[in-house]
């Protein structure tokens, strides 16, 4: 990781499902920049608590672990309060928790739509609500981790796209709502991590990197450095969705 200033000295950034993967990357750039990191988890407590340990290691009290279901909309206010009573304020909040698999048309459920627009639209919006308050008074900022999916469909993955988009409208619709006291953003991903639980399709993955203009996978750390910008050096940005996909969404 790049050796940074301490742009984000003092402040205090909530991360929900922060312990694994683009998550965690974000983390680890935000608290190189001197950020105090709030680490929410579901299910990837071993992984969280290892992550806020190696950042407590090199500087001690600057990251702590919460547990929480983002689909029981009662208990969000709690996560807020546990931020506040471990750091004395919220400067950020990425809403970066998602859960992403097919759902082909014919085998929707219920329960899939539920689950995927509970996670990428009904959880970042009911979180934000809640940290709203903390956040207009330290003049903060929300940034979403959308998808490019948002605005160009993948086959099979019907749900999720749909539930992307809303969470890209949300974001331009919080950012009216809540300015000029708060900031609001989204970074949509391009491929920068192949989905877990299987190798999938060498020559389908070749294809999608094909498609990029760069010709080439990014990285979580592409994710992370976005998210610095927008928390750092970004104070006259809001309602906006950076692309960060090596140009695949120009490419399609």
């Amino acid at each position: 990781m790049q050796e940074r200033g301490q742009s984000l000295t003092g402040k205090t950034v909530l991360i929900t499902g922060g312990a694994r993967r683009v998550g965690a990357a974000i983390a680890r750039e935000l608290h190189a920049a001197g950020a105090n990191l709030a680490i929410h988890y579901r299910k990837s407590g071993t992984e969280a608590l290892a992550l806020a340990a190696g950042l407590n290691g090199s500087r001690p009290g600057s990251a702590a672990t919460v547990q929480a279901d983002l689909m029981d909309a009662s208990g969000l206010p709690a996560l807020v309060e546990f931020v506040l009573r471990n750091f004395g304020a919220l400067d950020v909040l990425v809403n970066n928790a998602s859960t992403f698999y097919a759902t082909k048309v014919g085998d929707i459920t219920p329960a899939a739509f539920d689950d995927l627009f509970g996670t990428n639209v009904r959880a970042p919006l009911f979180l934000s609500q809640a940290a709203a308050p903390s956040l207009r008074a330290t003049r903060g900022l929300i940034l979403n981790i959308v998808d490019i999916h948002a605005l160009r469909p993948l086959r099979h993955y019907t749900t999720y796209c749909a539930a992307k988009a809303g969470l890209h409208m949300l974001t331009r619709s919080l950012a009216k709502e809540l300015g000029p006291d708060v900031r609001v953003n989204g970074i949509s991903p391009g491929p920068v991590l192949w989905p877990e639980g299987g190798g999938g399709d060498p020559a389908v993955r070749e294809k999608i990197i094909q498609r990029t203009i760069l010709k080439r996978m990014g990285t979580p750390a592409d994710i992370a450095r976005t998210a610095l910008f927008f928390a750092a050096d970004a104070p006259f940005i809001t309602g906006q969705i950076l692309a960060v996909d090596g140009g695949r969404s120009v490419a399609w």
